[in-house]
């Protein structure tokens, strides 16, 4: 495989007010960042603002019109993987992450996902779990190892930065190896054939 760095789209996945998402990916940044393999591109939801209508009407699915969807498509298509930053809210995740997911398509295809999720008990593991199947369906791969932040409000000091930096730091390096992993296959298996006609 090749040694080029893998580019990878950190995906804060909640625009809601008050939101800790910003909290959680600012340290899973730096832990991107610490790398030498990775080149990073951090995307917040809340700026990239895709639209629900046009006009008043319903956007069509795969519609790339607006210029917000098509700015999205392309950074969505020049990322090997992503790691998608996402809150657990009432056993589900974001409407806003589903929005972003599903205004672009083949996009995702043949690309590794990896997942952090935040909530109460559960850490937003239900949100990931629901989460898997919606990137299946775009035929984009999930890598197993995730990281998730049980009783979040409880897991970092006044600085934003874990507890429990050690356990975390580690299991955030196993998700990237994985990550990484997986999106050097893919990338060099998008480049010598095309993806199926499915």
């Amino acid at each position: 495989m090749d040694a080029k760095p893998v580019r990878v789209a950190l995906i804060c996945g909640s625009v809601r007010e008050g939101r800790f998402g910003p909290v959680v990916a600012s340290w899973m940044r730096e832990r991107i960042e610490a790398r030498g393999d990775i080149e990073l591109d951090v995307v917040d939801l809340a700026e990239v603002r895709l639209p629900l209508t046009q006009q008043d009407k319903p956007v069509p699915y795969g519609d790339y019109t607006s210029p917000e969807v098509r700015v999205w498509a392309e950074r969505v298509g020049a990322a090997d993987a992503f790691v998608v930053v996402t809150p657990e809210y009432n056993r589900g995740y974001p409407a806003a992450l589903k929005l972003a997911i599903d205004s672009v398509n083949p996009e995702w295809r043949a690309k590794a996902v990896g997942f952090v999720s935040y909530g109460g008990v559960s850490g937003g593991l239900r949100a990931v779990e629901q989460l898997r199947p919606v990137f299946a369906e775009l035929r984009a791969v999930t890598v197993r190892e995730t990281v998730g932040f049980a009783q979040f409000w409880e897991r970092f000091d006044d600085a934003g930065r874990p507890k429990d930096a050690d356990g975390v730091n580690r299991a955030a390096d196993v998700l990237l190896d994985e990550l990484s992993w997986w999106a050097r296959a893919l990338r060099q298996a998008r480049a010598e054939m095309a993806y199926p006609n499915v």
